[in-house]
């Protein structure tokens, strides 16, 4: 009877041990029964049926890292390129994971590639080369999608170099040097256009103040040949009025004037040196006294008119 019990003791040990299963963290477990998916472990400690259940696939539910190997791809200007990129997806069932698809890894991997042919074969070499965020987004749509029955879910795609042949290489670099010395040209261009149009600028500006100048300095001079017209015309009169009073002074006076007026006009010729000609300096002072007469007689006249 003690044996019978120890051999029960024993068999309840072996069947717990058997039974008893611990998941790390990360991970889940499916279990079979007879072959047939029944349940998952979660991360910890289950318990199954010894020998009737067993464990079925091991599925790692953390994100992983799939590196995508580098191929040749014909974009649609028939230029070719090579391309290698990178996965990043999860688990997100693991009983889908492990029975909707053989080989998860060789799966995704092999979609992926052959998306990336058809995706940047609709592309020519320069779509190619600057739109890098619109290959990885239409990648990542048409993958995740696809992967999506699997339990799998496509979280990023990146393609990580694209390697043109090296001609194509030499051309590309030969085609930026003639784009890039083309804006220069067009700069330099631009930057003498901008100096004409400023010298234009400032010509013109110039000859608008020189205009305007030309102008107030016509302007004045009309006003002071006027203000002498004026002047003289006054002169005029208070001579005439002592001429007709039969003052022999006011004849003095237009003599002098002219006088003066001739010998400053000989003085003043460029092919004359030197002057030589007798001058009646009596006269000259005689018609100068004149003057004064006649101005003395209109002032005291201009006072009597004005008391």
């Amino acid at each position: 009877m003690d044996i019978f019990v120890l051999v029960l003791l024993a068999f309840a040990v072996v069947i717990v041990v058997l039974g008893a299963k611990r998941v790390p963290q990360g991970n889940e477990y499916t279990v079979e029964r007879f072959g047939r998916y029944t349940k998952t472990l979660r991360p910890g400690l289950n318990l199954i049926v010894p020998v009737v259940d067993q464990i079925g696939k091991k599925m790692n539910m953390m994100e992983q890292v799939l590196d995508v190997p580098s191929q040749e791809v014909i974009t649609k200007d028939n230029a070719m390129v090579k391309v290698d990129g990178v996965i990043f997806f999860q688990v997100l069932d693991a009983s889908q994971a492990a029975y909707e698809v053989n080989n998860l890894i060789s799966a995704i991997l092999n979609l992926t590639m052959t998306n990336i042919r058809t995706v940047m074969g609709s592309m020519v070499l320069d779509e190619l080369l600057s739109q890098r965020d619109k290959i990885n987004t239409q990648l990542l749509t048409v993958v995740d999608d696809a992967t999506t029955p699997w339990g799998v879910k496509v979280t990023r795609i990146e393609i990580k170099d694209i390697s043109p042949p090296r001609d194509l290489v030499d051309s590309m670099a030969r085609q930026m040097k003639a784009e890039r010395d083309k804006r220069a040209t067009i700069l330099v261009a631009e930057g003498e256009r901008q100096s004409a149009i400023l010298k234009a600028e400032g010509l013109k500006q110039a000859a608008i103040l020189e205009a305007e100048g030309e102008k107030e300095a016509a302007f004045r001079e009309a006003e002071a040949r006027e203000r002498l017209a004026e002047a003289e015309g006054r002169a005029t009169t208070v001579v005439s009025e002592a001429i007709s009073k039969g003052d022999v002074n006011a004849i003095n006076y237009f003599v002098a004037q002219r006088y003066t007026e001739a010998l400053q006009q000989i003085a003043s010729a460029e092919n004359q040196k030197i002057i030589m000609m007798p001058l009646e300096a009596s006269s000259l002072i005689g018609s100068v006294a004149g003057i004064g007469e006649i101005a003395k007689q209109a002032l005291s006249g201009q006072a009597k008119g004005e008391s």
